[in-house]
């Protein structure tokens, strides 16, 4: 098999942001399990728990990989990270903006801070990453993007959440024609109803309502989404740039 149809990701660097556990340490394992060097970011929390996953993900993974601490919503650390990364890796071909928050409320209820909070780290937390991702990513570099099926069915709720994944699949394709010169692709994937502790957080009653409205009839798993995530990542999506892939079962098709 030549190198265009192969999924070897030797000699490559990847930083995967909210990798800590869910989508994020799927992606790290997927991309580490065919040869990445992966730096699994993870934002501090009140009792430690995100810092302690994110060493699990690391341990469990091949290939040098090591965690990174930072709060995506703040650019200078978000710099930081950037320069520790190349620093510790001798630099960078992939980078996956994951990190994500969720702050449900209805529009009448909703405050500031929490619009704000949701902002902040979804969508500006991914333009941080992109503008120092694109100082940085090495010729032939890889961007993937984790927006959502609620960027495009505003679902009940989610004013926060729905806007900032939107904001995200525009950013997706601004960063790939912008980052085109250098044979850097950009893409989305919009998960739908995947098993996460953030979907587990659904009313069961409610949750049991959407997984009958997926023609493919059960939640997806986050080996579903990292699937997707590899193929961008790898020589066969060379031609692939801008796009969002749904990976929903069907949930919401195009």
């Amino acid at each position: 098999m030549t190198a265009r149809f192969s999924l070897d990701l030797s000699g490559k660097v990847a930083l995967v942001t909210g990798a800590s556990r869910g989508i994020g340490a799927a992606i790290a394992r997927a991309l580490a399990a065919h040869g990445a060097r992966v730096a699994v970011n993870y934002v501090i929390d009140a009792d430690g728990k995100n810092r302690a996953d994110a060493e699990a993900v690391v341990k469990e993974i091949p290939g040098g990989a090591f965690a990174v601490e930072t709060d995506v919503s703040d650019p200078a650390a978000v710099g930081r990270m950037f320069e520790q990364v190349v620093a510790t890796a001798g630099g960078l071909d992939i980078l996956v903006n994951n990190a994500g928050i969720i702050r449900d409320r209805s529009l009448k209820k909703m405050t500031l801070a929490e619009w704000d909070a949701v902002i902040a780290v979804n969508l500006s937390g991914a333009f941080h990453c992109l503008r120092e991702a694109a100082l940085r990513l090495r010729p032939g570099g890889r961007v993937v993007n984790l927006a959502s099926v609620a960027a495009v069915l505003g679902l009940f709720g989610q004013a926060n959440y729905a806007a900032s994944k939107a904001g995200v699949i525009a950013l997706t394709k601004v960063a790939a024609r912008e980052l085109a010169g250098a044979q850097v692709t950009v893409n989305a994937i919009a998960p739908g109803f995947v098993d996460t502790d953030m979907v587990r957080t659904t009313p069961a009653e409610l949750l049991a309502k959407f997984v009958d409205q997926v023609p493919l009839k059960r939640l997806g798993t986050v080996d579903d989404v990292a699937g997707v995530a590899l193929f961008l990542c790898s020589p066969l999506a060379a031609y692939v740039t801008g796009q969002t892939i749904h990976v929903n079962g069907g949930f919401f098709m195009e």
